[in-house]
């Protein structure tokens, strides 16, 4: 669980249309630094920032965006908004709706709380500015903002580019450090890591993730789900490739897990 942290904030709501709330959990001293007094429902809706949203192409289920601009003095600069939808069978029922558990139980909640810690462990993950929900009676929505990485392409981007000059041992020594802090991450796909030029790593979409101590079989899991992304995503590119550049980066991960660090 997260250590007690006094500059986070909690800002309930209600809907404009009386027809029910929720509340935006922040940063503080993030809004107080970007000169911003407090935190709006509106800035979770892609429909408010107009032209200064842009989707998301790439990865995800297309309910995320890239915004830009404050339309008043201050703001906290290059961000992405992202909307939690659902997956597989629960999909056709209700894309973006999760029935209520309560407070302790909301996944733009959770993601926010877990990112700020991973930060305190000085872990390559994105800032988060807010995160909200929206309750309607059983059910709820939610969405979060977060810093927007600079400079940065996908793993699946970047072998669909370059191939075995992808940063594939950087890939490998990212996860073992996250792993080896205990990140156990839901959905560890080529989009979701995320490098610089440089081959700086970053680990992205925490959503459902969660803090464990480090063992053998969710480890391997997480490796065992971005092996299939990397050939599901492989293009033109031969199994045989995939397979070979996927070695590499094991290879790295076994390295550094092995090394303690």
């Amino acid at each position: 669980m997260a250590a007690f942290d006094a500059t986070e904030s909690l800002t309930p709501f209600r809907d404009a249309r009386g027809a029910g709330g929720g509340a935006i959990l922040f940063d503080s001293t993030c809004l107080r630094q970007a000169g911003m007094r407090g935190v709006d429902p509106l800035w979770f809706d892609p429909a408010w920032w107009g032209e200064r949203a842009e989707a998301v192409g790439s990865g995800g289920r297309g309910a995320a965006w890239f915004v830009e601009g404050m339309p008043s003095e201050g703001g906290f600069g290059p961000a992405v908004l992202r909307h939690y939808l659902r997956g597989g069978f629960a999909a056709r029922f209700s894309r973006d709706r999760f029935v209520w558990r309560g407070v302790g139980r909301i996944r733009s909640f959770d993601e926010f709380r877990l990112l700020r810690e991973l930060l305190r462990r000085k872990l390559p993950v994105p800032r988060p500015i807010a995160a909200i929900y929206w309750r309607d009676g059983m059910f709820y929505r939610a969405g979060i903002l977060l810093e927007r990485l600079q400079g940065v392409a996908s793993l699946a981007d970047r072998a669909a580019a370059v191939g075995s000059a992808a940063p594939w041992q950087e890939a490998g020594q990212t996860i073992a450090r996250i792993h080896r802090a205990g990140l156990d991450h839901a959905d560890l796909n080529a989009h979701n890591l995320l490098f610089e030029d440089s081959g700086r790593g970053w680990v992205i979409d925490l959503d459902r993730s969660q803090l464990r101590i480090p063992a053998t079989p969710w480890r391997e899991a997480n490796l065992a789900r971005l092996q299939r992304s990397l050939l599901k995503l492989r293009g033109a590119r031969s199994e045989a490739e995939v397979e070979k550049d996927y070695a590499t980066l094991r290879s790295a991960y076994d390295a550094l897990w092995q090394r303690g660090t």
